[in-house]
């Protein structure tokens, strides 16, 4: 079933750890449980793990986020902020128009003791 409103996607490349508290905080207080964190692993051009040698690399989580287009601006800062991308070798961030979406959600389970 496609989603009837225009979604953003949002992707964030941090240093390894950073990735799930934004994911915390995102849903806590916006309430966002439309995101997915994995792992990968690389290194930039300017990074300090460049100038050691060959192979060298360093893990970082990917964190990407599925917004509505109205709120799409305000999560990205949002996001921005508490990933520490504005700090030197903070990560990357960028986001992306999505020409469909499935909305999902877990069925209502009885409570486990």
């Amino acid at each position: 079933m496609k989603s009837a409103t225009c979604k953003k996607l949002i992707t964030c490349i941090v240093p390894r750890g950073h990735a799930l508290q934004v994911l915390k905080a995102l849903k806590d207080e916006h309430g966002i449980t439309t995101a997915n964190i994995y792992h990968a692993r690389g290194s930039g051009r300017m990074t300090p793990l460049a100038w050691r040698g060959v192979g060298e690399s360093s893990e970082k989580d990917l964190m990407s986020v599925v917004v509505d287009e109205a709120d799409s601006e305000k999560i990205f800062a949002y996001i921005y902020e508490q990933a520490g991308i504005h700090q030197p070798h903070g990560g990357i961030l960028f986001q992306q128009t999505v020409k469909a979406t499935t909305d999902y959600s877990l069925p209502e389970l009885p409570f486990e003791e």
